[in-house]
């Protein structure tokens, strides 16, 4: 069974897709919007965002005519915590290794 961070890490690894979520940092935008920001054809950006919809990591809502999209946050803060994690992890290690080299530089000196 697939994750939901692993279907979304899936769908931003794309790096179009990696691009409009960048642009949708900045706040809600128009298909519109995103194909004028990114030089993509409307056909080429709709899909990306289907797949990101899908993936749960843009929604999209009618205003008239448009449809503008903004970034899902739950699944935004499920990523940050998600990479926090190997933040934590790496963070210890690194600790150790150095505690480990001034462990070894002290020994070496005397």
């Amino acid at each position: 069974m697939v994750s939901y961070v692993q279907q979304r890490m899936t769908a931003i690894a794309e790096p179009n897709r990696f691009r409009i979520v960048e642009l949708l940092k900045g706040g809600p935008r128009s298909v519109g919007e995103i194909v004028g920001a990114l030089e993509l054809g409307q056909p080429q950006v709709s899909r990306h965002l289907r797949l990101l919809a899908e993936a749960g990591v843009v929604e999209a809502t009618k205003k008239a005519q448009q449809r503008i999209y903004r970034l899902h946050p739950e699944a935004m803060r499920e990523l940050s915590d998600w990479a926090a994690g190997f933040a934590e992890l790496w963070s210890a290690r690194m600790d150790r290794l150095d505690a480990f080299l001034d462990d070894d530089t002290n020994q070496q000196g005397v």
